[in-house]
């Protein structure tokens, strides 16, 4: 695929879902770090109907730190993982009160210092809270559709992002984390894709092996 074909691609996926933007629900930038550690094997669905009750009872970052990690996890349970998750968002608490004075920070190496945070967490922090898009979340729906349309052969996350940031144009970057969730989710759907009524099949190879 050109740069010019991935450009085409974005522009046709934008028409598809013009009102792609982040399914997390979040009013400040703790909470959506937070949010982002729950949705990891979960679904936002299921992260926004649990978060309410939780930001109702930790409103500051302070009280995330301090919350007693039995209520954590009953809070959390829903989410799955809810031990590993309650351990992360403790200590993620902490680490931002002492070493970022309270801040969560901006940058690639210093969210990706907190527990809890990997690199894909961390691209989605930066952009939905500073509005930086260094780089490109590959969650699920990302993979899938790079693999499918041959945007990248590889399996790890951070070597499909190295591929997608090579032929993507970077003021496309900040769209396409949306865009790939909206479409993994609505049409690339993982067991039944809908490929007849997909916007991007004229660039998919799974397409076009299924025309043969």
């Amino acid at each position: 695929m050109t740069k010019k074909d991935a450009k085409e691609l974005v522009e046709l996926l934008k028409k598809s879902y013009p009102d792609a933007t982040c399914s997390l629900d979040f009013e400040t930038p703790f909470q959506l770090v937070v949010a982002v550690m729950l949705s990891a094997q979960c679904t936002d669905e299921r992260v926004n109907k649990t978060t309410p009750e939780l930001f109702a009872r930790c409103k500051t970052i302070e009280d995330f730190a301090n919350i007693d990690i039995n209520e954590l996890e009953k809070i959390i349970h829903p989410c799955g993982f809810y031990k590993n998750k309650a351990k992360n968002i403790k200590l993620c608490a902490k680490q931002v009160l002492e070493k970022f004075n309270g801040e969560v920070p901006h940058t690639m190496k210093e969210l990706t210092s907190l527990a809890g945070v990997g690199r894909k967490s961390a691209n989605v922090i930066m952009l939905e809270v500073f509005g930086i898009a260094e780089g490109i979340a590959v969650d699920t729906h990302a993979k899938r559709i790079s693999n499918l349309t041959g945007l990248s052969n590889k399996k790890e996350p951070e070597k499909i992002e190295q591929d997608l940031i090579k032929i993507f144009p970077k003021d496309t970057l900040k769209d396409i984390n949306h865009l790939f969730v909206w479409h993994g989710r609505n049409t690339c759907i993982a067991r039944h894709p809908k490929c007849d009524e997909c916007a991007i099949n004229k660039f998919c190879k799974y397409y076009k092996t299924l025309r043969k």
